[in-house]
Formats: structure tokens, sequence, C-alpha cells
């Protein structure tokens, strides 16, 4: 679908109205919303992407939010939109655990966030799942395992901040690979619990899931029992020597 770019002043709109409120709410409340996205230097929106609402493309659609590609002065920007219906009261908790992640070089840049959105580095590539189903040919395995180790790197860099990311488990839709891959959607992140990045992504990748049943045909899957009694090792004492076993069992270690 053909993308079209919308000023702000037009927001408030039918049918721009609606993904801004979305799913339901008043004039009176995007209007609102309007301004707070002047207020957060948002100049249009930028309607396109994989997933509609009603007639209208976006970049995504989770529990949480609406993602939507958005101008920040000079810069395209990803804008997170709060759901009205949404148990989240603001946007400003997801950005403090983006923020974190950021400090090990981990998801996509936080450039600023209020009540109702987050603006952040707009990350261009494709789902994972598409991208491992999309590999062909000569040097595949190769490029699936460099992309594999810098998932499972980012992950442990997060588990090292203590920062669970929390929806691992369903990497397909929560890794984009474009020039490298990037964790996003940080939602349902805590610094509360127990960290399983690692652990999650690698039983993910090669354990059990729709992306693993991919992943198989094109690099050999190591024995199961193998990596998940390293994983059990890395759980117990999530060190650096741990993690580098996990590689190793993987065949990553060496990518």
């Amino acid at each position: 679908m053909d993308s079209f770019s919308v000023p702000i002043g037009r927001l408030g709109q039918e049918p721009y109205s609606r993904i801004i409120g979305y799913p339901k709410t008043t004039k009176k409340a995007v209007a609102k919303r309007v301004l707070e996205l002047k207020k957060l230097g948002i100049k249009n929106v930028t309607f396109c992407g994989p997933t509609l609402l009603g007639n209208v493309p976006v970049l995504g659609k989770g529990y949480v939010g609406i993602v939507v590609l958005s101008r920040h002065g000079k810069n395209q920007v990803a804008l997170k939109i709060r759901r009205t219906d949404s148990s989240r009261e603001e946007m400003r908790g997801e950005a403090k655990f983006l923020k974190l992640a950021n400090k090990v070089n981990v998801g996509p840049k936080v450039i600023d966030s209020s009540k109702n959105f987050m603006v952040m580095e707009y990350v261009e590539g494709k789902k994972i799942i598409d991208w491992v189903g999309e590999l062909k040919g000569r040097g595949s395995a190769a490029k699936l395992k460099t992309v594999a180790r810098k998932i499972l790197e980012d992950c442990y860099n997060l588990d090292r901040i203590h920062l669970d990311h929390g929806e691992l488990s369903y990497m397909h839709k929560h890794v984009i690979v474009g020039k490298f891959p990037r964790i996003i959607d940080f939602e349902s992140a805590s610094v509360n619990r127990r960290t399983a990045n690692v652990t999650s992504a690698t039983q993910s990748i090669f354990i059990g899931s729709g992306l693993s049943n991919i992943v198989k045909k094109i690099i050999k899957i190591p024995d199961t029992k193998r990596m998940i009694e390293s994983l059990k090792k890395y759980k117990h004492d999530q060190s650096r020597e741990n993690f580098d076993n996990v590689l190793k069992v993987l065949g990553l270690y060496k990518v």
C-alpha cells in the first residue's frame, strides 16, 4: 500500500484521529494528544507499513501501542502511540527501560517521551522470521550465525544490567534485521524479575518455535540436551564464561 504523509495539524481529522486515539476516544482527547505531539517536536506522520487499522497503514500494533513513521526535526523517527485501552497509564515507563537498554547499545535510541507517546530511532529492516525465511544460496549459514551471535550478545548485555525484555520467547515479533539485528519493543520489560534474555532467545532461535524450524533448514542445530545443559548452567550463574560456553555449544563462538 502507498504511504502518505499527514501534517500534525490534520491529525485530529478522520481517519487519522482514529490512529492517534486508537481504538476509541473523544475529539477533545485527540486534540490534547495533538498538542502533546507538538510539544515533542513532531512535524508530521507518514502512514505506511504492513498493518492496516481500518484503511490506514501503520508500522505495527501491539497491546500497549501503535507505531507509526514520523518526522522529528530533520530526522525520520518511529512514534509509539499509547492505546487508549492499554493497561499502561503512560509511555514514560517503557522509555525508561529502553533508555537503560540504550546504555549497553541495545534497542532503538530513545529521543523523547511523554504520557501518551514515545519518540525513538526508526529501525528499518525485516522481522527476523521473514529475514531468515528469505535467506538463500551461498553464505546463508554464515549470515545467520552472525545475526544469531549479535542477538545473543545483546541479550547477554541486557542480562548483565538486570533488564529482562520479557518477550524474547516470541522473537519473531521483537527482532528487526536490517544492517544488523535490533531488539525492539520493551513494553513488557522489567528490572524486578530474574533475567532470562539469553535463555529465551536461544530457545526461540534454536530449540522450539516456528523460527527455529526455519533456522534448522539453514544451519545444523546442536544436540538439544547439550543446549539445555549449557543454558541451565548459564541460568544458575550468568557469567561471561558460562555465556561463552553457550556460544560454543551453539557453534557461534568463533563467528
